[in-house]
């Protein structure tokens, strides 16, 4: 059952990507506060258990210190927390009934981990690291080093070389698991689910704004304008612009930057005939979305895009088909890619695909699934599988001929996310399926 935050933030986003744009709604700061710390306590509750105990470890030791978070503890922390306070220990412990979890530190965290250090009583922070682990005796002890994983690596270096040295004997059932961090990372539980779709419905009314009338006056506005447009509105709206928004043009008969792309240098006027296209960044209550979409802006005359246009669309559409239903549990990103690309080669289309995983990171805990720049074997990073209850970025591009530019090669990147329940793939707040027009009341 959907929570009544979820409900209210359902009714007053805007509708779905094919309805005209209305304000989006967005809960009042206090209010998300409440929630992000609520999706945080429920992963802390439920996610964290479970992957120790897939993983095997019975203990979790997590350090970072102020400015300089583990990107898991970051992950966290209360929303009123902007960083860690000096210096931080998370310590979770399976005891064989329940997982406990305290913080040797000045404060308590919220009340999500309770302080288990009195400076007054124990002077140094270290040792009494090291008096909790030898009282609960933990025979494996997990801690975030990794090779592929930036998400995984968050233990630095001076942390690691301190509490090896304040474990003595015990610092030889170290170990790490990027599955671990990435487990716990990448799970999305019920509680994120019933807000996310109201998240990912205000991506979903900003960018058509942006792509209109309301914004664009041919010949006049430049693809900066657009940009800073949006950065303005996310501010409007005190949401998380966690990159910076990008528009870019394709136009008939320009130079090619790269192969079969036709985009033009940055902040080049919007003219008639243009092929738009957004990658806009944003989320609350920690979980981000990342999306792209494409415009059209008509020519005098005009009511819809050239058939060819309307083809490369659906070109698109296909391909994000082809990689949604290739989705298995225990898939590496590798086979994904192997798999997505020749479904889709097989129907005739042209796929480049990089997607990622998404949620409490923009680019998120998971495997990669291609890259723009390569679409083979990943080492390391295409070599994570594919588990359940995970949400994805589905970024990728079909290159298509367009007969009306001279039949070359356009490309026509889309980005929408969506979520994995193991078995189904269902799309988070749909998807675009048709070119959007500039100016609307033209069709």
């Amino acid at each position: 059952m959907k929570t009544l935050f979820a409900a209210l933030l359902l009714a007053v986003a805007a509708p779905a990507i094919a309805q005209d744009y209305q304000r989006p709604g967005v809960p009042p700061l206090r209010d998300r506060v409440a929630t992000h710390d609520r999706l945080v306590k429920a992963r802390l509750d439920r996610v964290v258990p479970r992957i120790m105990r897939e993983v095997g470890v019975d203990m979790w030791i997590l350090v970072a210190r102020e400015y300089n978070e583990d990107p898991v503890v970051k992950a966290m922390l209360p929303a009123t927390w902007a960083s860690a306070r000096r210096r931080m220990v998370l310590i979770f412990f399976d005891n064989g009934t329940s997982v406990e979890r305290f913080a040797i530190a000045r404060y308590p965290v919220g009340d999500l981990f309770p302080s288990a250090w009195n400076p007054e009583a124990q002077p140094d922070q270290w040792a009494r690291v090291a008096q909790l682990v030898g009282e609960r005796k933990p025979k494996r002890i997990a801690v975030n080093i990794s090779r592929d994983f930036g998400l995984a690596d968050g233990l630095s270096a001076g942390e690691h070389r301190q509490l090896v040295a304040a474990l003595g004997p015990l610092a030889s059932r170290i170990e790490s698991h990027d599955r671990l961090a990435l487990g716990v990372l990448e799970t999305r539980t019920p509680e994120d689910l019933d807000v996310y779709q109201g998240i990912m419905r205000v991506a979903h009314a900003l960018i058509p704004e942006g792509l209109s009338e309301k914004v664009i006056t041919p010949g006049v506005t430049t693809t900066q304008d657009v940009v800073w447009w949006y950065r303005e509105r996310l501010a409007d709206l005190r949401q998380d612009a966690w990159c910076q928004p990008s528009v870019d043009i394709q136009r008939a008969n320009a130079a090619a930057v790269t192969p079969g792309r036709q985009t033009l240098p940055e902040n080049n006027v919007i003219m008639p005939g243009d092929l738009l296209h957004v990658d806009f960044c944003a989320g609350m209550m920690g979980l981000k979305t990342d999306t792209q979409m494409l415009a059209y802006v008509l020519k005098p005359g005009e009511t819809e895009a050239p058939a060819g246009l309307k083809a490369g669309m659906a070109a698109a559409n296909k391909v994000q088909d082809a990689l949604t239903s290739s989705y298995r549990t225990g898939l590496t990103g590798n086979q994904l890619l192997a798999a997505a690309r020749a479904k889709a080669i097989a129907q005739g289309l042209n796929p480049v695909i990089y997607t990622h995983a998404i949620g409490q990171h923009g680019h998120g805990a998971g495997p990669w699934i291609g890259a723009w720049e390569r679409q083979d074997i990943i080492p390391g990073l295409g070599e994570y599988r594919i588990y359940p209850d995970t949400a994805w970025s589905i970024e990728l591009a079909a290159l298509h001929k367009v007969p009306e530019w001279g039949g070359s090669d356009v490309r026509f990147p889309l980005e929408v996310d969506g979520f994995f329940n193991g078995k189904d793939w269902r799309w988070i707040d749909g998807r675009q399926t048709e070119l959007l027009l500039i100016p609307r009341g033209a069709k």
